[in-house]
Formats: C-alpha cells, sequence, structure tokens
C-alpha cells in the first residue's frame, strides 16, 4: 500500500461540506492537504440536499459543540462571503406556534435563545405576525421574529471553500473511494480506487459512511450512524412574492420540523421530513409523504395552493442515535472522526473546521499559514445579484428555465474544479433546475458536456 508521492500532511475523507470546509482550513493553515471522495463529485453525498439556511443557533443545544461550531461557523461566513463572492439573504426567521402545546414552549425557546447569545428577537402576538408576513394561515397564534437567520446559496459556499483550499495547494481525488488503510510507522497508508495515499494525519468526514469508515480504519466506531431522509417539495419562482421570512415551526426533539422558506435562487421550499430508513445511498419520494409536505404548506401559506410545483427531491441526514456532533480525536493513531452532523451541518462547517484545526495544534510542525491569502471569486448563480445572462458576450441562453448561459457553462467544465457530472454541473450552475427539470435543454447540455464527463449524459440517461 506504499504510496508513489510524498506523504500529505492531512487526508480528509469525503467531500461534503464539511470536508470542504476542512480542506479549506487545513490548506490555509500551511498544511499539504489532499481531499478524497468516493463520488465523482464533490457534494454528491448528503450535501447535495438541504434547505440552505444559515442558522444562527438560537435553538441549538445550550453549551454544547453544535451551539459553538454553528455560532463560529455564521460569524466566518459573514466575514468572508463577500471575498468570496457568496451571497448572503439577510431574511430573518419566524417561529411560529399553531396550536396551544406550542404556544405554550415559546417561552422556553426564547429563554434558550437569550442563554446562546441570541438577541435580535421580537415577540409578536397575532397581529404582529400578519404584519410581518400576511399570507400567513389563518391558524397562525404567536411566535417571535430571529433577524440573524438567513439563507445562502448551499452549493456555491462549499465549492468557494474547495476553490480557495486548491488556491492553497490542496489535492482534491474523486472517484477515490477508500478501500483500506493501515497505520505504520507515523503515517497513514490508505488504498483508494485511485491509488495509494500517505499522510500523517486522517480526518474522517465521510458523513452518510462515518461509522463504516471508522470500522474499517480504527477496528471500531463509538457511533452508528441512522440515515435521516428528509424530502421537500420546491414551488416555483411566482411562489417568492408571498413570503418575506424564513418560517419556522417551533422544532421537537427529533427535529426542527417542516420550514417554509425562499430560496436564493427564486423559489419558495416546503419541508423536510424525518424518516430514519437504513439504506445510505437512495433518498427515495413517496407521493404520499409529498402530498401531506403541499398541505402542511398551504396550511402554514394558503397561496402556495395556487402555485405550481417546481421540483420534489430527497436527501439524506447523517444523524446518529443522539443528537450531538460525534467529533473524536484519536491522537495515538493520528486519527478524527467528525461525524453526526446532522442538518446544521452546513452553518456550522466553518466552525467545525476552526475546531479541528485546533485539535491539531502538535501537528502543525512545518506549516507555514498561508501569506497573503488568496481569494477566489465565485461566479453568482443566486437571485441576489447579477447574472451571467445580464452580462453581454455570454454566447446565448442554454437552460431557459433558470437562465443559464454557454459561458457560464463552459466555465463550470474547465479548471481544477471542473464538474465531473451533470449533478456537478447543475450545483456550479443552476442548469436543469427549473419547470422543465431538463427537458428541453438536456440535448444542447449532452452535447457540451461529451468530452468532460467520465460518464457521457445519454449513458447515465440509459443506465437510469
Amino acid at each position: 500500500m506504499s504510496s508513489h508521492t510524498p506523504p500529505y500532511d492531512v487526508a480528509i475523507i469525503g467531500a461534503g461540506v464539511v470536508g470542504c470546509a476542512l480542506t479549506r482550513a487545513f490548506a490555509l493553515a500551511g498544511a499539504h492537504v489532499c481531499l478524497i471522495e468516493r463520488a465523482s463529485d464533490p457534494l454528491d453525498g448528503a450535501s447535495k440536499g438541504n434547505s440552505a439556511i444559515l442558522h444562527t443557533g438560537f435553538d441549538a443545544p445550550t453549551g454544547s459543540l453544535e451551539l459553538a461550531c454553528i455560532q463560529a461557523g455564521y460569524a466566518e461566513y459573514c466575514a468572508i462571503h463577500d471575498r468570496l463572492g457568496l451571497p448572503l439573504m439577510r431574511t430573518g426567521a419566524l417561529v411560529i406556534a399553531w396550536d396551544d402545546a406550542q404556544e405554550a414552549a415559546l417561552p422556553a425557546l426564547i429563554a434558550q435563545a437569550h442563554a446562546n447569545g441570541i438577541t435580535d428577537l421580537e415577540m409578536l402576538d397575532r397581529a404582529g405576525l400578519r404584519r410581518a408576513e400576511p399570507g400567513l394561515g389563518a391558524a397562525a397564534r404567536a411566535g417571535f421574529r430571529v433577524g440573524g437567520e438567513s439563507i445562502i446559496d448551499p452549493w456555491s459556499a462549499p465549492l468557494a471553500y474547495l476553490r480557495q483550499a486548491m488556491a492553497h495547494g490542496a489535492v482534491v481525488m474523486c472517484d477515490a473511494k477508500v478501500t483500506a488503510g493501515m497505520y505504520e510507522g507515523a503515517l497513514w497508508h490508505l488504498r483508494t480506487a485511485r491509488g495509494p495515499v500517505a499522510a500523517r494525519l486522517v480526518i474522517n468526514a465521510a458523513g452518510l459512511y462515518g461509522d463504516l469508515l471508522d470500522q474499517m480504519l480504527l477496528g471500531h466506531s463509538t457511533f452508528q450512524i441512522r440515515p435521516r431522509k428528509g424530502q421537500f417539495v420546491v414551488y416555483d419562482k411566482p411562489a417568492s412574492g408571498f413570503l418575506r421570512h424564513i418560517v419556522l415551526p417551533v422544532p421537537t426533539t427529533i427535529t426542527k420540523g417542516i420550514v417554509v422558506c425562499p430560496t436564493a435562487f427564486g423559489n419558495v421550499l416546503v419541508g423536510p421530513t424525518a424518516e430514519e430508513q437504513t439504506d445510505r445511498d437512495h433518498a427515495g419520494l413517496d407521493q404520499d409523504t409529498l402530498r401531506a409536505l403541499k398541505q402542511r404548506g398551504a396550511e402554514i401559506l394558503p397561496a402556495l395552493a395556487t402555485v405550481g410545483v417546481n421540483a420534489t427531491y430527497a436527501g439524506l441526514r447523517p444523524a446518529t442515535e443522539t443528537k450531538d456532533y460525534r467529533i473524536t480525536r484519536h491522537a495515538a493513531r493520528a486519527y478524527i472522526t467528525v461525524g453526526g452532523i446532522r442538518s446544521t451541518g452546513l452553518s456550522a462547517s466553518l466552525g467545525i473546521a476552526q475546531h479541528v484545526v485546533g485539535l491539531c495544534a502538535d501537528h502543525a510542525t512545518g506549516w507555514r499559514a498561508a501569506d497573503p491569502v488568496t481569494w477566489p471569486s465565485m461566479p453568482n448563480i443566486s437571485e441576489a445579484g447579477l447574472r451571467d445572462w445580464q452580462r453581454p458576450g455570454h454566447g446565448g441562453i442554454v437552460c431557459h428555465c433558470e437562465m443559464v448561459t454557454e459561458r457560464e457553462i463552459a466555465a463550470a467544465l474547465t479548471g481544477p474544479d471542473a464538474a465531473r457530472s451533470l449533478g456537478g454541473l447543475k450545483r456550479r450552475t443552476r442548469v436543469t433546475m427549473g419547470r422543465c427539470q431538463g427537458f428541453y435543454c438536456s440535448a444542447r447540455l449532452a452535447q457540451m458536456t461529451a468530452q468532460h464527463f467520465p460518464q457521457p449524459m445519454a449513458e447515465a440517461c440509459d443506465d437510469a
């Protein structure tokens, strides 16, 4: 299992949002980093499906590692998003009670928010809710506004972290499933589908496979992944005119509940559900569940009943038997597990990276922090700023539903972080995300991507 390249300082396994943030943090700290991903493109796992909310942590367990990481991640995102060309839509959120039990729970939730240091709260009675969000359903009784809750682009953010890491020397290996590993002579020797990798430190950020990776490399795991499926309904663009805020329910001990929120791409999203399953790879859609989601969405915001559905999708969250993040350092074997990062991973990722880098101070001998720091700017695919179709010379519109240009697609297919699958191209450009779901643009996309994807689009469609 010997490697033909010099050992990396750090090998990170799993290119989800947490793995991308970790890669960035270690690269900026001066480490030589290799990011290893089993799929053909980053974010192909749990990170591809989420609600894209940047949380303040107002309802996170007080004093928890999760809260600390959310708040550190929130602060860092706010500090760096402009430099990386990332959107931040400061919508605020309304936490709404819809029955007696939920209304009775509001004071404790507000006290928890205050204990967590969140003070930009505004209590709202029934009339106040209507002023803040005129289209709410009649059953809304009371609630409060959390000013700092925001919407971001859930894909451009981790891709920006990865692009910045690569600008500072990080190496990304996709299609590189880890099949074995051994710690010997102060080095990890990993076997991957792309060849051997040697590293002085290994970080497990494998998400839905985190416990299995621990078992493979350490011989045991201290937690068990219990995949939790979340189904979503996405409404057409006109729905965005009916909603100003993120609308949150009173959370339970298991889930944050069904959310109605705007998206960075001009839609309105309803979801997610919280359904435990054993399958770690497939998140199937259930028509009865989707009907129930649409019914609940129309109860929260009645105007949704008048708007068409743009898309439905499901994602998996790497939940465990407890709510806690499962971040553990195995110092004797130069290994860190970063597991159990559930629905708050997008908000907490930068904070998790700060925390994990802090755990590794004794590995930093010889590292030289990046100076100066390179700040690559991401192309804007959100509705928070000018899009490429609004600029001259874009070469024409390929995806008319989402107004994606030929120039955008060509750029996403080139460079060191080029898309290597249709899913990766979608996350970089919004292509096929619209009302027709790729019906009209797939032929042109197949032509444009023919020399870029390991598996051509036509073959992928044949295999589906």
